[in-house]
């Protein structure tokens, strides 16, 4: 188990500035939008939703599970934009 944890630790300091770039880029988008309406996107969610899932089925992984994963990270950062929208 300690094994499997370290690994797991591993790519998770992999994920992490990952995701911070993600959210400069969320701030960037932010920056543009002029009207609160602009934060979702449901379209382009549903676009990333089934590319995800895609992918996930082609590396093998559960595609549902992965897909969750990406759609509460979604939600999190509509969140965040929701409360920082400034116009």
């Amino acid at each position: 188990m300690k094994e499997v944890r370290k690994r797991i630790d591993k790519i998770d300091s992999q994920i992490l500035p990952l995701m911070v770039k993600r959210s400069q880029l969320v701030n960037r988008a932010l920056s543009l939008k002029t009207r609160k309406s602009e934060i979702i996107d449901s379209e382009r969610i549903n676009e990333i939703k089934k590319k995800v899932s895609n992918q996930a089925r082609k590396l093998g992984a559960n595609p549902k599970l992965i897909s969750d994963i990406w759609v509460s990270i979604i939600k999190n950062f509509i969140n965040f934009e929701k409360k920082n929208f400034k116009k």
